[in-house]
């Protein structure tokens, strides 16, 4: 018995090794053989990470192609015995993933599908971050394989489970997804779980919070060429859609409509419709409103069903949209899509590039869905209601951001004590249910509202839309007493603080001030650790902090800076101290740059003084005047020297005033980059001059029938200069952008990966 035992184990031993092998050189068809063959294989873990072969298998599926081995591994699943289904494929790996999570992760759509209709169940399992397939297939943005999973799980449910789209951490598939900015599945989300628009987690953190920290997907944060822009205004954007999944079949995304009329009426019935929308909402508001007024005058509770309601309302809102899209014939859609065509094939013509254009439109596609899935999460915002969310169930009475502004009457003082008082009463409302301990305690732990966040990330749209929904927004303050207005004063969002200025807000806006007591213009003077603006060269960050600070003084009341702060500093004291470094880093480049634009406009000087010297063909005896008088090559070759000679020494005369000077912090606003700009535009000048004049002259050397000829040549002996003034021009377009703005902009740059 022992021996029979020892082979056996042998005997193991040796096809765990053989079925290894196969597994390593993706021989699936073989190890389907071993499954048959060896039942106990199926649930034989192979490899150091403790995974299956099945695990490997899925594992090894390439997104690019179609695998050849989908075949093999649905063999591979179906040999299990009916009894065993769940055991074997409910078995997980050192990180707790079993071949239904990693199938969602990679969004393999057809063992997905093949798996969970083995049992429902497997969709449920966790693994050790509690991570559902559901979630795995949100987290990596597997459209086609979250559509499956939910319709698989929740077609035999009436009601939808929740409980499967978060993890330990509280982030939801929701979170997931807008933090992956796969929008397009989290406008899925949102269609199908409505509730989780309004889900936080741990760190109470919703979805908008995680979207408010992803400038990068709105059309604010880019700044376009004339071409690129050009060409993002003529890309079309699909709407977003509700899908469905459809089982066996690839999904595309839309489903043709049952009607019972013939297609020839379908135009007339597409009419019909678009008219019959608003007078149904508007039909279906106003029996909304008649029973919700009956119900208050009944004394009914109407609190949670209302609630209800609007998620009910919400999903189906997003339904009737993607309704709304296809109401209109197939021949209509044929013609947008060849205009679409056509303006792409227009632009590749032009020499935009295909790529280039892709690129642009992947982002537009970006920014409008990133906009369409704010607008929904920002319309089924409850933070702003009074009920609690359940962060904090012991204080039912306290919203969810507690920090509202306490409106002060007059402006901030000088005096320390009314400096204090103020300062003591922007926390007052914090302070009704706590102590101090406690205070302090909720100020370390309460999140910022997404419109801090949006303010504090420059993100304008998302501004626009929260005061437009919630005007009570304007009083959220963050955990150090700032509102929407110091945040963004602080940050040196101008698009942002513009349309904080054209909304008129109220004066006790203006007039708050942080824990520190730092006003607005305190913190508009305050230089951190990182550089707010885009800006090559620190002259041009200089001139660009110094007008920040111009702008925000000039557009704001005049007692809002009139005081010092907690450690009696003014906001020009500020400024000074925190740009120390700043000038003497601009200080240097503004020498460094004028001592090598110098060195040029002094070559340059020297050849134009010996060319504007030169008579090409010498003087006449008799006369004393030039021979080549007259001819037109000789007037450009006198005219463009001695423009050439003028110029050179006039921007030589510009670097060394900039090399000369005391370089001052007053002097970075105008002077120095007036300077700079004029030398820099005086020796581009001086260097077309000399090119000119070097081809006029040179034009007397050569035969008729060989000037054409010589053009090539010319060219080629310009290049080197030409290269030097080319490098140089990123610079004189930002010094002339500086010089035409009164308010500062981001320099954003476009990159095309």
């Amino acid at each position: 018995m022992k021996g029979s035992a020892e082979t056996t184990t042998e005997e193991k031993e040796i096809t765990l090794d053989y079925l290894f092998q196969l597994t390593m050189k993706k021989k699936w068809d073989e190890v389907v053989e071993v499954y048959r063959q060896q039942s106990w294989a199926q649930s034989a873990k192979l490899t150091h990470s403790e995974e299956t072969a099945l695990h490997v298998a899925v594992s090894s599926y390439q997104t690019e192609s179609i695998s050849p081995y989908e075949s093999f591994i649905k063999e591979m699943i179906d040999c299990i015995p009916k009894g065993d289904v769940f055991d074997i494929l409910s078995i997980q790996n050192d990180k707790g993933n079993t071949p239904l999570h990693l199938a969602a992760a990679v969004g393999w759509v057809a063992i997905c599908e093949c798996i969970a209709a083995k049992d429902r169940r497997l969709v449920g399992s966790r693994n050790l971050r509690n991570e559902t397939p559901l979630f795995m297939a949100a987290h990596h943005g597997k459209l086609e394989a979250f559509l499956c999973l939910h319709e698989m799980y929740t077609k035999e449910q009436e009601e939808v489970d929740d409980s499967l789209c978060r993890r330990s951490d509280g982030n939801t598939i929701l979170h997931s997804a807008i933090a992956g900015e796969y929008f397009r599945l989290a406008y899925q989300i949102i269609s199908y779980y409505p509730k989780l628009m309004n889900s936080v987690n741990v760190k109470g953190e919703s979805p908008l919070h995680v979207l408010a920290k992803k400038p990068n997907v709105f059309k604010s944060s880019i700044q376009l060429g004339l071409y690129d822009s050009l060409i993002y205004h003529c890309m079309f954007v699909d709407e977003l859609k509700r899908q469905k999944y459809k089982p066996g079949a690839v999904h595309n995304g839309c489903s043709p409509r049952n009607i019972n009329y013939p297609e020839n009426y379908l135009t007339c019935a597409n009419i019909l419709h678009l008219v019959w929308i608003p007078i149904h909402k508007t039909i279906t508001a106003r029996l909304k409103d008649d029973t919700t007024g009956r119900r208050k005058q009944a004394g009914i509770d109407v609190e949670n069903q209302q609630k209800s309601e609007a998620e009910f309302e919400t999903a189906q809102h997003v339904e009737e949209e993607s309704k709304d899209i296809n109401s209109f014939p197939a021949n209509y859609a044929t013609c947008i899509m060849l205009f679409k065509f056509a303006m792409k094939v227009i632009l590749t013509v032009v020499g935009v590039g295909f790529d280039r254009v892709k690129k642009i439109k992947e982002k537009k596609e970006r920014h409008a869905h990133a906009f369409r899935i704010m607008n929904l999460l920002i319309e089924s915002e409850s933070s702003y209601k009074y009920d609690s969310d359940g962060r904090q169930p012991v204080q039912k009475l306290q919203p969810q951001y507690s920090g509202r502004i306490a409106l002060p009457d007059t402006p901030p003082s000088d005096d320390n004590h009314d400096l204090e008082s103020s300062t003591g009463a922007i926390s007052s409302n914090e302070g009704r249910f706590k102590n101090e301990k406690g205070k302090d305690q909720n100020k370390s732990v309460e999140k910022e509202s997404p419109l801090l966040l949006a303010a504090k990330m420059g993100i304008p749209e998302m501004v626009e839309k929260i005061l437009n929904t919630f005007p009570v927004a304007i009083q959220d303050i963050d955990s150090c007493g700032k509102n929407v207005l110091l945040l963004t004063a602080e940050n040196r969002h101008a698009n942002v603080f513009d349309y904080l200025l054209k909304i008129e807000l109220p004066e006790y806006v203006f007039h708050q001030v942080d824990d520190e007591g730092n006003s607005i213009l305190h913190l508009a003077a305050k230089l951190g650790d990182h550089q707010p603006w885009h800006i090559p060269g620190a002259a041009l960050q200089m001139q660009w902090e110094i007008k920040w600070y111009k702008y925000v003084k000039s557009s704001i009341p005049p007692l809002c800076f009139a005081h010092n702060n907690k450690k009696g500093e003014t906001p020009r004291k500020i400024f000074s101290n925190t740009h120390k470094k700043l000038v003497k880093e601009g200080t240097n480049w503004l020498i460094k740059t004028s001592e090598s634009c110098s060195v040029v406009a002094a070559l340059i000087a020297g050849v134009a003084f010996a060319t504007s010297a030169t008579v090409p063909g010498g003087l006449n005896q008799d006369t004393g005047y030039p021979i080549m008088e007259g001819r037109r090559a000789f007037d450009v070759f006198s005219i463009t020297s001695l423009v050439a000679l003028c110029l050179s020494v006039t921007a030589l005369v510009f670097f060394l005033a900039i090399i000369t000077s005391r370089c001052q912090e007053h002097d970075f606003k105008t002077n120095l980059p007036r300077k700079l700009l004029l030398g820099l535009t005086s020796l581009f000048a001086s260097i077309a001059a000399m090119l000119v004049s070097f081809c006029a002259g040179h034009t007397f050397t050569l035969r008729e029938k060989l000037r054409l000829a010589a053009v090539p040549i010319y060219a080629i002996a310009c290049l080197p200069v030409t290269f030097f003034a080319v490098a140089q021009l990123p610079l004189y377009f930002d010094l002339m952008w500086a010089a035409c703005r009164k308010v500062p902009l981001r320099s954003y740059k476009v990159f095309y990966q």
